[in-house]
Order: structure tokens, then C-alpha cells, then sequence
């Protein structure tokens, strides 16, 4: 499957491989979770070493590192779709971040609606069945 069929397809084809993947990129990284302050919404879900956390602090910006580029990714940098940090929360075990933001953009998904404009958030599709995904 290619990235647009994994993206807009609906046919499910989730990769449960993703974290050896993660474990390979060789960095110190703990999941970092996105969630508009206002409505809750989880937006993205990706991966912060202590660069992407400091990053955060500094710029008031939602940030990650980015396993697949193996890189600093700082959302919205090349897209204009930034994510404001309201606060930052570490859970009990200190191994997961909560970042609470505010979209400063038209959306923090990278994917885009059927009319161009950015989607809220990556969580855009329902389970239907085992093997089939649905559009909210």
C-alpha cells in the first residue's frame, strides 16, 4: 500500500510493526500526545526526545522528533498549522507527555479534505469493521 491508499483509503491497514520501527530510529524518545485545550480532541500523536521537549518549552510550539525523518519536526513549521502549547502534562510514570494546544492554523493533520482545506486531526476515520475504515 502507498501512502495516499494508507492515508484516504478505506480499507484498513494498520501497521502494528510501528513501534520497532520507533525502537530503531535510535533515539531517547516517549510518545507525545496532541489534544486541542477547548475541545479535548486528540489531534496527533507522535514522539518527543528531550530537543523536541525543550523545543516545546521555548517556542510555545507543539514538537516532536520524527522517527521516520529522524529529525526535529516542529508542527506547523512548513504548513503555517502550529500547535500553541497551553500546557504541557507528564503522566504518573513519567514515560508520556500531554501536549495541550490551541490550532493556530486551518488544521494539524498533514492530510487534506476532499475541498484541499487541512483536516482537524489525524483521527479522521472510524472503525467500521475489522477491515474497513469509514470518514467522519
Amino acid at each position: 500500500m502507498n501512502h495516499h491508499e494508507i492515508e484516504e483509503g478505506i480499507r484498513l491497514e494498520l501497521d502494528f510493526t510501528k513501534l520497532k520501527k520507533v525502537a530503531d530510529c535510535k533515539e531517547d524518545i516517549i510518545p507525545a500526545v496532541a489534544q486541542d485545550a477547548d475541545t479535548g480532541e486528540v489531534l496527533i500523536v507522535g514522539y518527543a526526545n528531550e530537543l523536541a521537549l525543550k523545543t516545546t518549552l521555548q517556542e510555545n510550539m507543539a514538537t516532536f522528533w520524527s522517527t521516520s525523518r529522524n529529525e526535529l519536526w516542529i508542527k506547523g513549521k512548513t504548513s503555517g498549522d502550529y500547535l500553541e502549547i497551553v500546557e504541557v502534562c507528564v503522566n504518573c510514570e513519567q514515560n508520556s507527555l500531554l501536549y495541550r494546544v490551541k490550532p493556530k492554523g486551518r488544521g494539524a493533520c498533514h492530510t487534506k479534505k476532499e475541498d484541499g482545506t487541512p483536516r482537524a486531526g489525524c483521527y479522521y476515520r472510524k472503525l467500521k469493521s475489522f477491515t474497513e475504515l469509514e470518514f467522519k
